[in-house]
């Protein structure tokens, strides 16, 4: 699934918020945020970001397929 519509599940599940209100929340214009949306172009610092201002954990991991070893 891609990072966008995970976000957009996220945005639901906190009360659906709208992307223009998260996009005030994080203090970017909605058009930078649609447009990171629409390329799912995110850095981790965005990603971080958004974790922050809708109170969520942010995990990233690598996990080896033929072990399912988490890095």
């Amino acid at each position: 699934m891609a990072l966008s519509d995970r976000i957009r599940i996220l945005l639901i599940k906190r009360g659906n918020i709208s992307e223009a209100e998260l996009a005030r929340r994080l203090g970017i214009s909605p058009q930078n945020l649609n447009n990171k949306m629409k390329r799912d172009n995110f850095t981790e610092k965005d990603l971080q970001a958004i974790a922050d201002v809708l109170d969520c954990s942010l995990n990233i991991n690598f996990v080896l397929n033929d072990t399912g070893e988490a890095v």
